[in-house]
């Protein structure tokens, strides 16, 4: 059997040790999250090939079948990304804790 050492070094815990796994660097099985008739979301945790981890999100929301409700809807799901994004980010760097003194 011939074992190769993975391009962008060794697998994580979570890493899906195959096909996903590529020359882009490691790669989670995918979560799915399901609302039928709603929405899916399916998330995959990735370590690129420079050793940055980070998270892809397909996001996949029914639309009004009329046009400036779908507009309105779409308006508030790029409104709430960005904000869940900037959230997100801001999470990446816990805040300082503070020390108080003894009284």
């Amino acid at each position: 059997m011939n074992h190769r050492r993975h391009p962008h070094g060794e697998h994580t815990d979570w890493c899906a040790r195959d096909h996903r796994c590529g020359h882009d660097g490691h790669r989670s099985p995918s979560m799915v999250v399901d609302l039928p008739g709603q929405a899916r979301a399916v998330l995959t945790r990735i370590r690129t090939a420079g050793g940055h981890d980070q998270a892809e999100i397909r996001v996949r929301v029914a639309l009004a079948d009329a046009d400036p409700a779908a507009r309105r809807q779409l308006a508030v799901l790029l409104a709430d990304l960005n904000d869940l994004i900037t959230r997100v980010s801001s999470a990446r760097h816990p805040r300082p804790r503070h020390h108080r003194p003894a009284a």
